[in-house]
C-alpha cells in the first residue's frame, strides 16, 4: 500500500512540474524588433500555480535589486488582449521568461521554473549573467 501511495504522489508532482515547465519555448536566442534598452518579460496565463507566481515575483525582485530603473520588468497575461499582442510580437505562445535587448532575445523560462521556488539566489545569478553582457 505504501508503494502505491508513493508512486501516486510522484506521479502528481511530476505532472505538475511538466504542466508548467514543459510549456517553455525551446528557442534560446532569436531576433526581435530593435530596442534601446534591456527588458525582462514574463508571460503567463490567468490560472497559475505557485511556481508560476514565484517565477514572476522572484524575477521582478532580482531585476529591481540588481538594476533598479536600468532594466524594466514587465509581466503580461497572454489571455488578455494587451498581453496576447505583446506575446505574438515576440513570438511567444505560452508561459515564457524572456530577456530582450535590441535584436537579442534570451529565453530563461526553464531556469526560472527550475529555481524560482527552491533556489531564488541561483535564478538571480542566472539573470545577472544574462543581462550584464547586454548593458556593458
Amino acid at each position: 500500500m505504501t508503494t502505491i501511495k508513493m508512486i501516486s504522489i510522484l506521479f502528481v508532482v511530476a505532472s505538475m512540474s511538466i504542466s508548467c515547465a514543459g510549456q517553455t519555448n525551446k528557442d534560446k536566442n532569436t531576433s526581435v524588433k530593435m530596442a534601446d534598452d534591456v527588458q525582462v518579460y514574463y508571460f503567463h496565463f490567468t490560472r497559475r500555480c505557485a511556481t508560476c507566481k514565484a517565477v514572476e515575483s522572484e524575477t521582478k525582485k532580482a531585476v529591481e535589486e540588481l538594476y533598479g530603473d536600468k532594466v524594466a520588468f514587465v509581466s503580461y497575461n497572454i489571455e488578455e488582449e494587451k498581453g496576447g499582442q505583446k506575446a505574438r510580437g515576440l513570438g511567444v505562445s505560452t508561459q515564457t521568461l524572456l530577456i530582450v535587448s535590441g535584436k537579442t532575445k534570451i529565453n530563461i523560462t526553464k531556469e526560472g521554473f527550475m529555481n524560482a521556488r527552491s533556489k531564488p539566489e541561483k535564478l538571480k545569478q542566472i539573470i545577472k549573467s544574462k543581462i550584464d553582457p547586454l548593458i556593458d
